[in-house]
């Protein structure tokens, strides 16, 4: 249910869905995480990710909230999306490879997060529902 620092987190996979938990996260006057589905990193880049999370923000401005790009255990993947300053990236490679990669994070201002939010609301079934269903499945699990 929470990530690392304590906030909710809700695992987005689409611009639709991200819109949705912020909307809701203002609503409810709470601070979430907003992630990526796992290994995303590799299969819609970072650049795709930053600008979807850009687009949520722009459209719910009052929303607080961090951002996870899921670059499961790709160097590569977790590299470009550091370069790409996304909010912060999960790895979930080797923990030596992630102490290095925590290093150049930090130079970027990147957040790193090694281990997968053991509960979390996944929407991914939900890619078609409506705005209005997935602002009430995401305000129901924020409550």
């Amino acid at each position: 249910m929470q990530s690392g620092d304590g906030a909710p987190v809700i695992v987005i996979h689409s611009r639709e869905q991200a819109t949705a938990a912020l909307t809701a996260a203002a609503q409810t006057g709470r601070r979430i995480v907003l992630a990526s589905g796992s290994d995303a990193g590799g299969h819609v880049g970072p650049g795709w990710f930053r600008e979807l999370v850009a687009a949520a923000r722009d459209a719910v401005p009052q929303a607080r909230f961090s951002a996870l790009l899921d670059c499961g255990d790709d160097v590569g993947a977790a590299l470009a999306a550091i370069r790409s300053h996304v909010d912060g990236i999960i790895f979930t490679g080797r923990a030596d490879v992630a102490g290095r990669l925590e290093e150049i994070a930090r130079q970027h201002e990147v957040r790193v997060e090694t281990i997968r939010a053991v509960q979390a609301l996944d929407l991914g079934e939900d890619f078609f529902a409506s705005r209005n269903s997935l602002e009430s499945r995401c305000t129901a699990y924020l409550s």
